[in-house]
């Protein structure tokens, strides 16, 4: 027997009705058994599994390296020559490297995939008939999702029932206003912009309910289709971009020194296949071989701390877009308000309390059966026994184009439309208004007094919705069509008092060199007041309506020198985002609203919390499980503590890699030898690695917190460059001292210049940290202890059993003596560097 859920890939569902549809997948109205379910859970996976574990490939992408490939052959060539020890030493390195590398990527991204897992986003749908909230990737074929405001559609589904529900869909059809769906049949051919009775997955909800069919799921999809067809790689963060660059340096210093350092081997005439392979180990330890893993282990040791401060990094590469953040855009309302709003009184036309006003709108707002938001759940708060005895009829939910709520009741007797929303939205609709003493009166008559108390009770700092009724006679449902004739009873006025300590919260932004600025949907008047409150003086205030005649290249200048931007509707607020960015801003965005999601997706850093709506918290990099900038804040300073980390490896590496190889590549030409064996080079570059790992652990000067930084690619030339320099001046010293002074033979030279190279590249990490004088900057525990260790075992290398395998010999007492004596004189002239190059 044929399973009906598989259902074939080009069957019309729109063009079904919503019987045949269950028929087609095997369901009911009342969804899916939780058995059924479970068994169409392991056949209907919406993530097909790759041939390959996610381990595999990890350990396999350590290897594609172009030098490690080449370095892999020439041990091979060199094995088959009749050098099997060199080639196995050598593969014995690289596999190490690779394997601790492997190690610390794999244990950090099992760190992160349980951080993730706080921030899962769900749905609601009917199991056993009765309503469960489960993991998206769990919906299967056949089951029935309750649909609300603010919720992402899990599949791509058939409607069987609606209210008034308004989808945003312009993922797929570009279209900017939200587009209506309702239940019904549409022919076949019907475009996807058409189909009125479906619902794609990855869109999501602006208003209204609805209960939907799941019909496909997964790749199935189209938004699986598009996934599919389109796998465009994700813009790069500011950090990747760093990397990039930093990676092309690299690349081309390594090109210039390998090229020319073969070609003087070869011409001085020295065994083509060991000069080949000291060539290569030369640009293996050009390159920082454990960059990835360093990046990978800061990043998510900085996604852990941030994550007991509160906050959950989606993304690891945005936490040094955090970090680097100069603007911070937030909505008000929970932000850098209480986010509870409480009814401050209802009044007439003229602003006297009215209790009829409270009543109305208690009607409004506990009949509603659309997405409640704060205003209406504080007006529902309120003890008002005689509007529990209205009857709902009807209702035309609140949309984000409407601005308003429209219920029709049956109460004392008659049949009424009751309105509650935006005040310039109730008044477009009404023709009449309540006079001082409760007459009904043409609207024209007083409306210049419903503005002006509509513009006190604003300035005041309330927010301010109109009420408006009108009898009727029918008890048919009402449709948008009937909000008209509407009789104008007055306000409502409610206040969301500022959080307690934000405007020492906003000057302790204003210290890490952040911007705020704020991005709010309510009218200007509150939201001046709302800037007095919490501290922004003389703020520059910038309207929704000036903002459509402001051409794109206008808003660049204009919004970095605006504070607040008020009646702003949503697809402005990505415009918003997005002028900053072109002026040069890295931009964090707040938002935890449907209507936030374009904007959250559009900043540099999209922050929302975990209380948000599924579309805020699917388009965030960043989720606060605690709504407070308290929490942001201290977030910002670790993501700066962890740039910081990755930086202090970058000087580190450069400097010391670029001195130790300009040094050996200028060894190379004078000496009748190798300066160092390709082992031993190896070696190097992983024991001065090693200590590189506890780097994350390290800690920060307050100087590299206190203001956003970014790569600076000049920057790290000119330290590679001048410290690289010192280093290399200091083993030309060496050099001499090793041949001249204590006549070293080949053996001891290359052990004395290994001690050497190691010990000074590792303890000059404890230098190069810091601006300040190494003493005066305690370094990590951790650290420190790496590299305490790492130069005992390199005192102590030549006496090892394996010491011979590498080509290291025992050292007499003076070499000891001498090489300290070098090591001390380096690490004091990098002080004295240091402290003329910051100057400079």
């Amino acid at each position: 027997m044929k399973d009906k859920t598989d259902l074939p890939n080009e069957i019309a569902y729109w063009a079904l009705d919503v019987n045949s549809a269950l028929h087609q997948v095997s369901s009911s109205q009342d969804g899916l058994s939780s058995d059924e379910a479970s068994r169409r859970v392991k056949k209907h996976t919406s993530i097909k599994p790759g041939k390959e574990s996610a381990v595999l490939l990890l350990f396999r992408g350590l290897f594609k390296s172009p030098v490690t490939i080449l370095l892999m052959l020439a041990c091979i060539l060199s094995f088959f020559l009749g050098d099997r020890a060199n080639a196995v030493i050598i593969i014995l390195i690289v596999l190490c490297g690779n394997i601790l590398s492997f190690w610390q990527e794999h244990s950090a991204g099992n760190a992160v995939a349980r951080l993730l897992g706080i921030v899962r986003v769900t749905a609601t749908i009917l199991r056993d008939n009765l309503e469960k909230e489960i993991p998206m990737e769990q919906v299967v074929i056949g089951d029935v999702v309750i649909l609300n405001a603010g919720d992402i559609i899990p599949a791509d589904c058939l409607i069987i029932d609606s209210n008034v529900l308004f989808v945003d869909e312009a993922a797929f059809t570009g279209e900017t206003f939200p587009v209506e769906k309702f239940a019904g049949i549409v022919s076949q051919d019907t475009v996807l912009a058409n189909r009125t009775n479906s619902l794609l997955m990855g869109s999501h909800v602006i208003s209204g309910t609805a209960r939907a069919l799941v019909i496909k799921t997964g790749a199935a999809t189209e938004f699986g289709k598009i996934s599919e067809n389109l796998k465009s790689p994700q813009e790069l963060t500011a950090f990747e971009i760093g990397i990039k660059k930093f990676s092309y340096l690299l690349m081309q210093i390594t090109m210039l020194l390998v090229i020319a350092i073969f070609a003087m081997n070869v011409f001085l005439e020295k065994p083509p296949l060991e000069s080949f392979l000291f060539t290569l180990a030369i640009a293996i330890g050009l390159t920082p071989q454990l960059l990835p893993a360093i990046i990978t282990v800061n990043l998510s040791r900085g996604a852990r701390n941030m994550a007991a401060r509160q906050v959950i990094v989606k993304r690891l590469n945005s936490i040094e877009n955090f970090g680097s953040m100069d603007v911070l855009c937030s909505d008000k309302t929970g932000t850098l308000t209480e986010g509870k709003a409480k009814v401050f009184q209802g009044t007439n036309c003229f602003g006297n309390e009215n209790a009829k006003i409270l009543e109305l709108a208690h009607i409004n707002a506990s009949l509603q059966q659309g997405y409640k938001n704060p205003i209406d759940e504080a007006i529902t708060e309120m003890d008002l026994p005689e509007s529990s005895l209205a009857v709902r009829l009807g209702e035309i939910p609140y949309d984000f184009i409407r601005k308003r709520l429209t219920l029709q009741v049956s109460f004392n007797g008659k049949i009424w439309m009751i309105t509650k929303g935006a005040v310039n939205q109730v008044l477009s609709i009404c023709s009449n208004a309540e006079n001082e003493t409760g007459e009904i009166v043409k609207l024209d008559l007083i409306s210049d007094k419903i503005e002006h108390t509509y513009q006190y009770f604003s300035g005041q700092g309330y927010r301010t919705l109109a009420v408006a009724y009108k009898e009727i006679v029918t008890e048919e449902p009402v449709h948008k069509e009937d909000e008209n004739d509407m009789v104008f009873a007055g306000f409502i006025t409610l206040y969301d008092a500022p959080k307690k300590g934000i405007s020492e919260t906003i000057s302790n932004l204003g210290a890490l060199g952040i911007n705020l600025k704020v991005i709010t949907g309510d009218n200007l008047l509150v939201a001046k007041n709302l800037g007095i409150q919490i501290g922004i003086k003389n703020a520059r205030v910038l309207s929704g309506d000036e903002l459509k005649h402001i051409s794109d290249q206008a808003l660049v200048h204009r919004a970095v020198r605006t504070d607040i931007f008020a009646e702003v509707e949503p697809n402005q607020k990505e415009r918003i985002i997005l002028a900053l960015k072109k002026a040069g801003k890295v931009v964090g965005y707040v938002g935890d609203g449907v209507n936030d999601a374009s904007a959250l997706h559009a900043g540099d850093v999209g922050i929302s919390v975990n209380t948000a709506v599924d579309v805020a918290r699917e388009a965030a990099d960043i989720v606060l499980l605690d709504h407070d900038l308290n929490v942001l804040i201290e977030g910002v300073k670790e993501g700066r503590r962890t740039f910081a980390n990755t930086q202090k490896y970058i000087f580190m590496a450069t400097s010391a890699n670029f001195g130790n190889m300009f040094s050996m590549a200028g060894a190379s030409m004078f000496l009748t030898f190798l300066p160092l064996l390709p082992r031993q080079i190896l070696l190097t570059n992983l024991l001065t690695d090693f200590p590189a790992l506890a780097i994350s652990t390290d800690e920060v000067d307050e100087e590299w917190i206190k203001k956003p930084r970014r790569w600076d690619i000049t920057f790290i030339k000119k330290f590679m460059i001048v410290f690289g320099l010192l280093s290399s001046v200091f083993d030309y010293v060496t050099f001499a001292v090793l041949l001249r002074y204590l006549k070293a033979t080949e053996a001891q030279f290359q052990t004395g210049w290994f001690m050497e190279s190691v010990v000074s590249a590792t303890i000059v990490v404890l230098v190069i940290r810091t601006r300040k004088p190494f003493f005066a900057s305690k370094p990590g525990r951790y650290l420190l202890m790496a590299t305490l260790a790492v130069t005992m075992i390199i005192l102590l290398i030549p006496f090892l059993p394996l010491a011979g395998s590498f080509g290291f010999v025992a050292l007499p007492a003076s070499f000891y003596f001498t090489i300290t004596s070098i090591l001390a004189a380096y690490i004091l002239s990098a002080e004295l560097l240091k402290h003329w190059f910051y100057k400079k």
